[in-house]
């Protein structure tokens, strides 16, 4: 899979890395020097715990579709805020409002270098 060369294309690269399945590619999309919170409450770093977050997603089977709300780039970096599920036959299995912060990388490519996946929930809980 290509990483995106454009800042305001991450989301729709991540959610068809994860509609892959194969944890190698989602990782790709990862600077894994940042931090990812997979779950309310919990962040981890580094390539172990990110790929366990990853996995854990993973699980969850289905389609992940994910809307992109903005993208704010400045140079080498953006924000951006998502709206994001995973669906399986029609059921939601999961639903939240994210916050992304991407990094463009050396090559020109984007990846994320911090993934608040619950970070835009209006009930959320520092």
């Amino acid at each position: 899979m290509n990483l995106p060369t454009k800042a305001q294309d991450v989301h729709a690269s991540l959610a068809n890395a994860f509609n892959t399945g194969n944890v190698d590619i989602v990782m790709s999309m990862y600077d894994v020097t940042g931090i990812i919170v997979p779950e309310p409450g919990t962040s981890v770093s580094g390539k172990e715990k990110f790929e366990e977050a990853v996995k854990s997603i993973l699980s969850i089977k289905g389609k992940m579709d994910i809307k992109t709300v903005y993208c704010l780039q400045t140079e080498n970096i953006a924000v951006g805020r998502s709206e994001w599920n995973i669906t399986d036959n029609g059921e939601v299995k999961i639903s939240a409002k994210g916050i992304e912060v991407m990094k463009q990388q050396a090559d020109g490519s984007w990846k994320i270098i911090i993934d608040h996946a619950f970070g835009a929930e209006a009930d959320l809980v520092p």
